[in-house]
């Protein structure tokens, strides 16, 4: 777990230095480059103060399980496009053809993708945004999807559930995932602010776990995880990781900030959840906990002497 820094601390540094210019990473705070860090979005825009905000922390023996979260529907994800990679300052994003779509488990409509974007931590370190029971992963996958009568983003956001994410976890792995080699290599032609490359031809299915893998997922309402941080997003976060290797996960840590600093450290902290349920899919819970796996050896071994 990424170690949370002090709240008196943190107000020592605001204390200490001039009042903040624009929205930063946690990373990037210092009293010579004055921005405002999470804790301080509220003074960029106001809905970041809001009550039902993203990231969270999902703690699985509080979900609910939904019987209507079916599998997603996912359409055209095996489509090849030609995207661009962009270091827009904060992140990594690449913008995809309005014509893969998803739909089903309980979403109310079919939704367009619009984009995809990732957070990480330092060198492969903790870094994903939302946590499971605690567990911070190595990086997140967030492809942004807005319903299919919108043209645009912005429009999208004005309806409360107008902009569907899908959220897939990173793990480490011993061996080099070939599927992000597009994505890999092209992360030392884009490490200052704005430099963009065209991606050799990809699909966004080759980026995600295969089909039968997706069926088990969580899903909650918040927000946006930056400024503006605005509350009409529909949130499923998908169980199986995908593996990357150490190196790979390493290469984003190559990247610069739009302050020239190592973009590093790239996720919101979790907010409260102020009373919202999260509710998790029909489909078969990965036990990969220790506690699940010895409680388990314990039953098998009671069984195995009442016989």
């Amino acid at each position: 777990m990424q170690p949370l820094i002090p709240i008196l601390l943190l107000a020592s540094l605001w204390t200490t230095c001039a009042e903040a210019g624009d929205w930063c990473y946690q990373s990037q705070f210092t009293c010579d480059r004055q921005c405002n860090a999470p804790e301080k979005w509220s003074e960029v825009n106001d809905n970041c103060k809001g009550r039902f905000q993203s990231p969270i922390n999902v703690v699985t023996r509080k979900t609910l399980k939904d019987e209507r979260l079916t599998p997603l529907q996912f359409d055209n994800y095996q489509q090849i496009f030609r995207g661009a990679i962009k270091n827009n300052g904060h992140s990594v994003e690449v913008g995809v053809p309005h014509l893969s779509t998803v739909s089903g488990g309980r979403l109310p409509g079919t939704y367009k993708a619009v984009q995809f974007h990732l957070h990480w931590g330092n060198n492969g370190g903790p870094g994903s945004e939302h946590t499971i029971d605690g567990e911070q992963y190595p990086m997140e996958l967030h492809i942004v999807h807005m319903k299919q009568q919108y043209t645009d983003l912005k429009t999208a956001l004005s309806d409360s559930e107008g902009v569907a994410v899908l959220g897939f976890f990173y793990e480490r792995s011993n061996s080099v995932n070939r599927r992000y080699d597009p994505i890999i290599n092209a992360l030392k032609s884009i490490r200052t602010t704005n430099e963009n490359i065209s991606l050799p031809p990809i699909s966004l299915a080759q980026l995600i776990p295969t089909k039968q893998n997706l069926t088990s997922y969580y899903r909650y309402k918040g927000s946006l995880t930056t400024p503006g941080c605005t509350e009409a997003v529909i949130w499923t976060l998908f169980e199986s990781p995908i593996p990357l290797s150490r190196d790979q996960l390493r290469a984003f840590s190559d990247l610069k900030f739009n302050d020239g600093k190592a973009m590093v450290g790239t996720f919101r902290p979790v907010q409260p959840l102020n009373g919202r349920q999260v509710y998790r899919s029909g489909g078969p819970v990965l036990l990969t906990s220790s506690t699940f796996i010895m409680a388990a050896m314990v039953t098998a071994l009671a069984l195995s002497q009442l016989n």
